[in-house]
């Protein structure tokens, strides 16, 4: 995706951008602002202040937005990344509670967004998305994970409020150690999504922004 730029260079919230992040005191209440979002089919990336301003969002920009949002809280601003074939990969903001992890996401697919911070390991977590992560063909398509990027490591790119850099931060998660999720073995006896679960996961489906497999 190519980046755009901002026409928004302030380092700090505004008094009417805050009036909206008040609310979301919890992780509960950050998921609820993305899901009140549209989902973005565009191919650029959007700072947490972009998405603000539109209301519109991808999974990069709902990781970031989240993390954000979570920063706010005092809490760590660190994403994951979640890596399918013959299918987008996707974005998750991780937080956690106690010594369990949870998860913010803004995704096209209703069960590929929030996680309760119930899971030991991020490889749990990971899993816990495997059963609702398939393509158009009816394929489960998720096949590894990443451990979590720290977003304080490029508060000099201005991460928050500018949009001119974040293809940095995703090429940086790119680099990150991933880890496999599944076998080949299991890949191969891997059995179709059946309509219903299907039907589930695809209400809503923004047409235009989802994979659509060769």
């Amino acid at each position: 995706m190519a980046c755009v730029k901002s026409d928004c260079g302030q380092s700090a919230w505004t008094k009417a951008e805050l009036a909206v992040l008040a609310p979301l005191k919890d992780p509960a209440a950050i998921q609820g602002f993305l899901d009140s979002t549209q989902y973005s089919s565009d191919h650029f990336y959007r700072c947490p202040r972009s998405v603000l301003r539109d209301r519109k969002a991808h999974c990069a920009d709902g990781a970031l937005f989240a993390a954000a949002a979570l920063g706010r809280l005092g809490l760590p601003t660190t994403i994951m990344e979640l890596r399918a074939v013959r299918d987008d990969d996707h974005l998750l903001a991780v937080f956690r509670r106690g010594d369990c992890y949870g998860a913010i996401a803004k995704s096209n697919f209703a069960g590929l967004r929030f996680r309760e911070p119930i899971f030991r390991s991020l490889r749990e977590l990971a899993l816990s998305y495997f059963e609702d992560y398939f393509n158009l063909d009816r394929e489960k398509t998720l096949r590894g994970f990443s451990v979590v990027l720290d977003l304080a490591r490029f508060d000099h790119l201005n991460w928050t409020f500018q949009d001119d850099h974040l293809e940095q931060i995703m090429n940086a998660l790119d680099r990150v150690r991933h880890y496999p999720l599944v076998t080949a073995a299991q890949v191969e006896a891997l059995a179709p999504v059946d309509e219903r679960r299907f039907n589930a996961g695809t209400l809503g489906l923004n047409f235009d922004g989802v994979y659509k497999p060769q």
